[in-house]
């Protein structure tokens, strides 16, 4: 190592990023916080496109604003052992402004053999600094074997002062395995680094504010299914638009949108064996290595998509796993131009993928490339032997979709896959031509009692989609006391139906009991889907009962399970998010519940259960109330009112109505009321004698809730007892706590406005609301509720050490920036007074203006200066603000 000053291309790979004008700082990926990124070492290791580098800016300026000094490194193919080192030494010495750091180690002889003494020697000079460091390294897996081997080296001998961070595409865990496997090191996957749905919406807000809404920031997530580099791409296309609505729009129309502009980016570099290749395998929807062998029938696939998938920016890779996909972007594009190949090159595609797939057991996707290829019959026996098991897996859209295909005949001929379709049609809208599935299934012979009994199940799961919980309980009822093999699929199906009917019969505990007497080891693997349902059962009984965090506790994991395993917008997991949001907005955690929300009421509006489906719009409807959005709140409970009509769900109709009385009653618009208690009879009259009992009992608690809401808007308070007692009555009967609660406080107003006696049963209301951590239920109810419950409060009749009732919840502002000058961020290498200086000489003020703002003589000013110009490499006052903000120890320069 001859020469003691940098070369120019070190000087550019320690110099850090500047971080992107837009970059999200995201809270759970902080440092201090996020899991496996507190350890000493710390790898990030994901393919390109992830945010690695943005990831390591937010981190950088999170260490410098801890006082630590941070050296940044930007590795290559050309930084064998000696090379890196010396950029070990110049990155350390400019970060920490210590321009004579390692200088024997440069004076030394460099040779391949000695770099790991004097590494060694780095290390040792290294740990005798009275400052943190925090070492960065980015590309690291581009490093020569000899430079890795540094590397390898460093990170197992750290002193106690060095933090070391490397990120790279691939291959830095193997090295490390030893320090992962003890804790010593941390690793950060693709996984974590993909955005959530929740930071999307931050993201699209933080560029566009209210220009595009949470539902269409939702949709930009699926669409790049959280890919950085794709929210990126779709972000800058949509700044470019004069509405970025309608941007989103083209995107998500498909490939012929604006997907295809974006990804030809993407694919523009290229070889043209290399985009005949993606062209090809683009066929299937998940890849391994020997796939796209038997596919390309080319022995050297394998090594041509691990080396696509390590340099382009277009896979979805598993940690651990061989198996990788496409990103859904390039793939749809991929596909127009697969679609352009010719037919017989297409069947020939189709018919290697099914023999590949159906040979490794993958019978439904081997069925769709079998059909596709033109082998029908050969097709329909692959979808009869696999659509019964995509139904105990919560398959349903792939088996309506497989409906589509199946002609009539078949169905006739294969009773089994008659059996799946009417179990995908049952558990959705169209619970009667489920019905007419079940009846042609139980018409042809061989139907014994086991086939019989599934059928019951069916048309159980039928009726309750239908709405109509007697029927339920009727079709089921026979079967109750006959459950099936404890280590049949049906064990676990059974144990959800005897809890749903536990539920309806007021007994929410029971339902809970009858759940925990199934373990998961029963229904086998590859069932999670039906054990989710009975999760779903298990938090359903706790929210009807109004224990919303046992609740919450239930089914915040169910929903993260049902994410990763079924996707964003399955119906079951539609439906664990629906009833999550209702606990995250009583919690008043109102940007999460509408995020939870976000796209997905059109998925629960077709294959939801209507009590969940109501949870969704009420909750929608009263986070748009609680932002302002009055009229929005009532046009969602009025789509609400629409779904009943249009899927024949009269009590969905009658608690829109409902909701709506009690929002024009909370500001006494006792006409509009009347208006809406006289539909709500209407359609009562009209469907009540035709239906149960139990649908009776819950819309007739509705009727009398909105009787009283309405004598309330009238202010006749003495009239509004009454209706609100028996509303009370029927809401203790079902086990309704929530409902009960609401109702008991209403009955107390109107008690206490007519005859002043309406204290006590207040109180006890406000203790039970308190109990159960319902937050929004008084403020919900009636506006004046809760300014009650603040006077209660402030009077002392509050427990000390408790939670207030009603949530002082203000939609709250995003801070505001910082409008000072420039500010000198804490760090261990200036001192307080040079950082103080630092500041005024950024305002370019002169040394007599420094001393004045100082209070110090200017003897004292030259004296600061020169320290702070030694330290900064700085050769002006100038030169000197530059360095400092290049090495992130000053901000707010413009």
């Amino acid at each position: 190592m001859p020469t003691d000053s940098p070369s120019t291309e070190l000087v550019l790979k320690t110099m850090a990023p500047r971080a992107p004008s837009g970059l999200l700082a995201r809270a759970r990926l902080h440092a201090a916080s996020m899991p496996g990124a507190g350890s000493q070492i710390v790898l990030v290791q994901a393919g390109a496109g992830y945010g690695k580098t943005s990831l390591l800016a937010q981190w950088r300026r999170e260490f410098l604003a801890r006082g630590a000094a941070v050296a940044w490194l930007l590795a290559d193919e050309r930084d064998d052992a000696e090379r890196f080192l010396r950029a070990l030494v110049h990155t350390v010495r400019a970060a920490c402004a210590r321009p004579a750091f390692g200088r024997l180690i440069v004076d030394s002889p460099g040779a391949p053999a000695g770099a790991f003494d004097l590494a060694t020697a780095w290390l040792a000079e290294l740990a005798q600094l009275s400052l943190d460091v925090v070492l960065i390294v980015d590309d690291a897996d581009r490093l020569p074997p000899s430079g890795a081997a540094l590397l390898d080296y460093v990170l197992h001998n750290a002193p106690q002062n060095l933090r070391i961070v490397a990120a790279g595409r691939q291959g830095l865990d193997k090295p490390a395995a030893e320090l992962l496997a003890y804790g010593q090191a941390g690793l950060v996957g693709p996984e974590a680094l993909r955005f959530r749905v929740d930071e999307t919406i931050a993201l699209v807000t933080q560029r566009f504010g209210a220009r595009v809404d949470a539902d269409s920031s939702a949709r930009l997530f699926e669409i790049t299914d959280g890919w950085p580099l794709g929210l990126q791409l779709a972000l800058t296309a949509m700044s470019r638009a004069q509405d970025p609505r309608a941007a989103l729009d083209n995107l998500a129309a498909g490939p012929r949108g604006l997907r295809e502009p974006l990804v030809a980016a993407l694919l523009s570099e290229l070889s043209s064996e290399d985009e005949r290749f993606l062209v090809g395998i683009s066929v299937v929807d998940v890849l391994h290595p020997d796939l796209c062998a038997a596919l390309t029938d080319d022995p050297d696939a394998p090594q041509r998509l691990l080396r696509l998938a390590r340099d382009t920016p277009v896979f979805v890779t598993a940690e651990e796993s061989d198996w990788c996909r496409l990103h859904p972007l390039v793939r749809d594009v991929l596909q127009t131009r697969f679609a352009a190949l010719a037919d017989t090159q297409r069947a020939d595609l189709h018919r290697r993928a099914a023999r590949w797939l159906g040979a490794r057991g993958m019978l439904e996707q081997a069925a769709r490339h079998a059909h596709a290829a033109g082998e029908r019959e050969h097709a329909y026996e692959l979808a009869e032997q696999s659509l019964h098991d995509a139904v105990k897996q919560g398959q349903l859209g792939t088996v309506l979709d497989w409906l589509e295909r199946l002609p009539e005949p078949e169905l006739e001929k294969r009773p089994r896959l008659r059996l799946a379709v009417a179990w995908a049609l049952a558990l959705s809208e169209r619970h009667s031509e489920a019905q007419r599935q079940v009846e042609r299934v139980l018409a042809s012979s061989g139907a014994d009692d086991a086939l019989r009994y599934e059928c019951a199940l069916i048309l159980s799961a039928a009726a309750w989609y239908a709405d109509d919980p007697d029927a339920f309980l009727t079709l089921f009822e026979p079967w109750a006391q006959t459950p099936p093999a404890r280590d049949s699929w049906l064990a676990q199906a059974h144990a959800n139906r005897l809890a749903a009917r536990a539920m309806l019969l007021g007994e929410p505990a029971q339902a809970r009991r009858l759940q925990q007497s199934m373990t998961r080891e029963q229904i086998g693997k590859g069932h999670g889907y039906l054990v989710r349902w009975g999760d779903h059962m298990v938090g359903l009984t706790f929210l009807q009962e109004g224990q919303v965090k046992l609740a919450e506790s239930v089914l915040l994991p169910a929903l993260a399970s049902a994410e990763e395993d079924l996707g964003r917008r399955h119906p079951l997991t539609c439906m664990f998010a629906a009833t999550c949001a209702s606990i995250a907005y009583e919690d008043d955690r109102i940007d999460e519940a509408g995020a939870l929300l976000a796209n997905r009421l059109d998925v629960l509006e077709r294959a939801a259960l209507p009590e969940t489906v109501v949870l969704a719009y009420r909750t929608a409807a009263r986070i748009a109330a609680l932002r302002g959005d009055e009229h929005r709140a009532l046009d969602l409970l009025e789509m609400l009112h629409a779904m009943g009509v249009a899927r024949n769900l009269p009590r969905l109709c009658v608690t829109s109505l409902a909701e709506q009385v009690s929002a024009h009653a909370g500001r006494y618009r006792a006409q509009t009321c009347d208006a809406l208690v006289a539909r709500i009879d209407a359609i009562v009259d009209e469907h009540a004698a035709a239906r149960g009992p139990i649908w009776r009992e819950s819309v007739q608690m509705l009727q009398a809730m909105a009787h009283g809401s309405a004598e309330m808007a009238r202010q006749d308070w003495r009239a509004a007892i009454e209706p609100f007692e028996r509303a009370e009555r029927i809401a203790t009967t079902m086990k309704l706590g929530r409902q009960r609660i609401a109702l008991m406080a209403l009955r107390a107003f109107a008690l206490e406005r007519a005859s002043g006696e309406g204290h006590a049963p207040f109180l006890e209301a406000l203790n039970l609301a308190r109990t159960y951590h319902l937050g929004r239920v008084l403020i919900d109810a009636h506006p004046e509720l809760a300014d009650w419950a603040r006077r209660v409060s402030e009077d002392g009749q509050t427990p000390p050490g408790e939670r207030p009732v009603v949530p002082p919840h203000v939609v709250r502002p995003p801070p505001r920036s910082a409008t000072g000058g420039p500010r000198a961020l804490p760090s261990v290498i200036l001192t307080p007074k040079e950082r103080e200086m630092l500041e005024l000489l950024a305002r370019n003020l002169s040394n007599k203006e420094i001393a004045l703002a100082a209070a110090v003589g200017e003897g004292t000013v030259k004296w600061h200066l020169k320290n702070l110009f030694g330290k900064l490499d700085a050769s002006s006052r100038k030169h000197a603000v530059r360095r400092a903000i290049a090495l992130g120890l000053l901000e707010g320069v413009q």
